[in-house]
C-alpha cells in the first residue's frame, strides 16, 4: 500500500470516528429504538394458556356462533370448512401423520385444544390479531374442533370444557409444561 493510500485510509477512519462520536454526543439517551411499555400493555400480553386450562378466561362459545364468525373472519384465508386457501388447512384431513402424505390439521397434529384457543386469541384474524373477544375465540375454537370431529355440534366450549377435549396427537409431543410442574 502506498503512503498516499495509507494517509487517505487514516483520514477516512478519523472522519468516520469523529462523525459517529458526534452523533452519539447529540443523542445522550441512545439510538432511540422502540418505545417504553406501560404496565397496562404488559398485562395485556400476559395471556398464556396452558394445556390444563390454566390461563383460560371466563366466557363461552358455541359451534353455531363459531361458524358465523368463521364465515366473516376466517374463510378468506382458511377456506370453506377449514380446508385451506392461502393459509393452512385446519380440518378435513384424509390422511394421518404417519401416512405417505401426512396432513397437519388441528385434528391430526395439534396436541391440545387449549392451544387452538391460544393461537386464535393471540394471532387471528391475521389482519387484526387479538381483535376477537373471549366469547368469539371460544366460539371459533368450538367450530374448528367440531370440523375436526372432536366435539359434537351442540357442545359449548369454556374454561371447564375446553381442557377436557382429548386431541388424537396429544401423545405425539413432549409436555414440557407438565415436566416443569413436577420439579
Amino acid at each position: 500500500m502506498t503512503k498516499m493510500k495509507m494517509k487517505q485510509l487514516i483520514l477516512i477512519t478519523v472522519l468516520i470516528a469523529a462523525g459517529t462520536s458526534s452523533l452519539f454526543a447529540e443523542s445522550k439517551k441512545g439510538p432511540d429504538l422502540g418505545k417504553s411499555v406501560s404496565p397496562e400493555e404488559i398485562t395485556g400480553w400476559e395471556i398464556s394458556v396452558f394445556p390444563d386450562g390454566e390461563g383460560l378466561p371466563k366466557g363461552e362459545g358455541s359451534v353455531e356462533e363459531g361458524e358465523k364468525i368463521y364465515q366473516q373472519q376466517c374463510i378468506v384465508c382458511h377456506g370453506e370448512n377449514g380446508l385451506g386457501e392461502t393459509a393452512d388447512q385446519l380440518a378435513g384431513a384424509q390422511m394421518g401423520l404417519t401416512s405417505e402424505y401426512p396432513e397437519q390439521t388441528i385434528g391430526t397434529y395439534w396436541p391440545y385444544a387449549t392451544t387452538v384457543f391460544d393461537v386464535i386469541r393471540r394471532s387471528m384474524p391475521m389482519t387484526a390479531p387479538s381483535s376477537l373477544n373471549d366469547n368469539e375465540v371460544y366460539s371459533v375454537t368450538a367450530y374448528l374442533l367440531y370440523l375436526n370431529n372432536l366435539i359434537a355440534k351442540n357442545d359449548v366450549m369454556n374454561s371447564e370444557s375446553l381442557p377436557k377435549v382429548k386431541m388424537p396427537n396429544e401423545s405425539g409431543f413432549i409436555n414440557v409444561y407438565e415436566k416443569e410442574k413436577q420439579r
